[in-house]
């Protein structure tokens, strides 16, 4: 992994023809996003910006100035934002701003904030340019970068949404100063995630030194994450890979998705329901694909090292649990698709893991 200093501005292209787009990286990206904003309302484009109660809040009276002539949508921070309801809000939102089809909506937020913002973007006058100003580390590592978005549904985690690429990305550390320690820790388990499913090295980095704020590496262990990603998704931008491809990204979704949904999406973070699905992927790989046991005891490992669950913090039951992955949306010919483990650095996918194999995982991070 190179040495990379966001102090000196960065950027990533994703390509992917007439939706290309690039990653802009720097440790504080305040000023270049307010000229970007400027930019846009001096060509007579309207600006919308969504986010949340807690990046408000952390921003105070830099809101106005970041964002100069936007007015903000500010919703409730948590899962449970991305909703029909929110949905909806936003949508409501987008039309009392008198947002035409050249309009932009910017994103502030972390992975719940862009998801709907994008989602509402992608169907607003059925589809307007939109933004992404991530503020938490899953988010620059993951959720900000691919087209993805959407909502929940009661009956499971991004039932509905749409692929719709932003016009740019920008990926700015300086927010991760104020970022609750439970919050950084969630979005190391997607670093965790990449580590797992494509680089051994960055798995290993993350064994030797726990990621935090002020690690001399996370700019480039970011950048890293992106680059997977970005391949990932040039690849197979709207996961129609037979085998592998962009479902790769999912490793410890499906069960992490679960552990949401039978929670009611308010006792686990995502990073945190995650990273116990992945304890339960390394287990259900063991059993399946010869994932070596040593290897699935180093991915526990390393995510306590990172602050971060491995099993259930109370019991649930292996039936709910089962029932909510029927509902998954990775779900094909009514068989829960999954992720597994060959190697560190190596996944694969999966349409046929015995029912058996599938309680034992869960019943290994505390299912009941």
């Amino acid at each position: 992994m190179n040495e990379i200093n966001f102090d000196v501005p960065d950027s990533l292209k994703l390509n992917l023809g007439d939706r290309s787009y690039s990653l802009e990286f720097g440790s504080d990206l305040r000023t270049d996003v307010a000229s970007f904003v400027r930019k846009l309302t001096e060509s007579g484009r309207k600006v919308a910006v969504v986010t949340d109660r807690h990046v408000a809040d952390s921003l105070g009276a830099d809101l106005g100035s970041v964002f100069p002539g936007a007015v903000p949508l500010i919703l409730p921070s948590g899962e449970s934002t991305k909703s029909l309801e929110n949905y909806g809000h936003v949508l409501d939102f987008l039309a009392a701003s008198r947002l035409d089809r050249s309009g932009v909506v910017l994103a502030l937020g972390g992975g719940v904030i862009g998801d709907l913002a994008g989602f509402a973007a992608a169907s607003y006058l059925r589809g307007i340019d939109f933004v992404q100003v991530p503020t938490t580390l899953l988010a620059m590592v993951d959720s900000s970068v691919g087209g993805k978005t959407g909502i929940n549904l009661e009956s499971g985690k991004n039932l509905v949404g749409s692929f719709h690429q932003p016009r740019s990305v920008f990926i700015s550390t300086h927010f991760l100063r104020t970022l609750p320690a439970r919050e950084f820790a969630a979005g190391a388990a997607e670093v965790i995630k990449y580590g797992l499913i494509s680089d051994a090295k960055l798995f290993a980095q993350l064994e030797a030194r726990t990621l935090s704020p002020d690690h001399p590496e996370l700019a480039a262990v970011i950048r890293c994450c992106c680059e997977i990603k970005a391949r990932i998704v040039e690849a197979d931008e709207f996961e129609r890979a037979a085998e592998g491809g962009r479902a790769l990204l999912n490793l410890g979704h499906t069960f992490g998705h679960a552990i949401e949904r039978v929670t009611g999406y308010t006792k686990y973070l995502h990073g945190e329901a995650v990273a116990v699905g992945l304890c339960a992927a390394a287990q259900l790989s063991a059993d399946v694909c010869g994932f070596p046991t040593n290897d699935a005891a180093r991915v526990e490992k390393v995510l306590e090292r990172h602050h971060l669950p491995v099993h259930l913090r109370e019991p649930l039951k292996v039936g709910e649990l089962l029932e909510a992955m029927a509902h998954d949306k990775k779900v094909r010919a009514g068989l829960p698709r999954f992720v597994l483990l060959r190697a560190v650095g190596e996944a694969i996918t999966h349409d046929s893991v015995p029912a058996t194999a599938v309680e034992k995982a869960l019943r290994s991070v505390g299912a009941a």
